[in-house]
């Protein structure tokens, strides 16, 4: 009997245990990555510090562009909720408690679950980040709470002082409305949780959380309509960049086609 050698290609990708780089390791180095980026943003912010009159009038400008287009609609949003105290809060805790716990929380799922996956949305973040940043400086914007004749509310600090406790204005950059990386950066969590998680509420959660950051950043007068829009094409810029080089792919052994006995017929 004589036999036919055929090539059949492998695209396995490494199991979890095959991963190259020790957890702990991996841990430290993308803490490094993270705290770099987080100076580079205090860096970027004091160079902000000194530009409010640029701030207010950029953000007037924003406002009279979305009139012209017809949606400005913020004050009127706002409104619907102002006299239900429990939306109120409930738009607050989104606001102060959906951003980071959920972004942190997802990348620590995303590492220890899919951690090929890791450096897709961790670069996606940065990449959107820095693109971010730069608009910070060349176009710095005051959110609408701070824009005097606009008719809006600070509810977060109208009902309560912990969130300014807890991120005083001192340390964070109160001129950065334009884009809302709040929602932006959101948004690549929900798309993280859905196309990796396996389990319906969580798919259900990846779906409505960032809708409801959306809503929340426009309900607490700390963004507009346009900044949740230039924040998630930004975000799904920065996952498209990050996908093209970060992608999992298959170790260069497991691309070399494997010779195969096949009996001939």
């Amino acid at each position: 009997m004589s036999v036919m050698v055929t090539q059949q290609p492998t695209t396995r990708y490494p199991s979890r245990s095959s991963r190259n780089l020790p957890v702990s390791f991996g841990f430290l180095r993308e803490s490094g990555i993270v705290g770099l980026a987080a100076y580079f943003y205090f860096f970027v912010r004091g160079l902000i510090h000194a530009r409010e009159s640029e701030a207010m009038d950029n953000a007037r400008s924003l406002v009279s562009f979305e009139e012209s287009l017809g949606i400005f609609r913020e004050r009127q949003f706002q409104a619907l909720i102002l006299d239900h105290h429990w939306l109120v809060t409930l738009f607050n805790w989104i606001y102060i408690y959906g951003h980071w716990p959920v972004v942190v929380g997802t990348l620590v799922w995303l590492f220890a679950r899919h951690r090929e996956m890791f450096p897709v949305f961790r670069s996606a973040m940065l990449i959107s980040g820095l693109i971010g940043f730069a608009f910070f400086f060349l176009f710095p914007m005051a959110p609408p709470r701070l824009v005097d004749g606009l008719g809006l509310v600070d509810t977060v600090t109208m009902h309560s002082e912990a969130y300014r406790v807890l991120q005083p204005p001192s340390l964070t950059n109160q001129f950065a409305a334009m884009p809302s990386l709040h929602v932006g950066w959101n948004l690549l969590m929900g798309i993280a949780i859905v196309t990796m998680s396996t389990n319906r509420f969580w798919k259900v959660f990846g779906v409505l959380m960032p809708l409801a950051m959306y809503l929340a950043t426009i309900l607490t007068a700390n963004h507009y309509f346009l900044d949740g829009v230039v924040g998630s094409a930004l975000a799904l810029f920065g996952l498209a960049v990050a996908w093209k080089f970060f992608r999992p792919r298959p170790p260069v052994w497991d691309a070399i086609p494997r010779m195969t006995a096949i009996p001939a017929q």
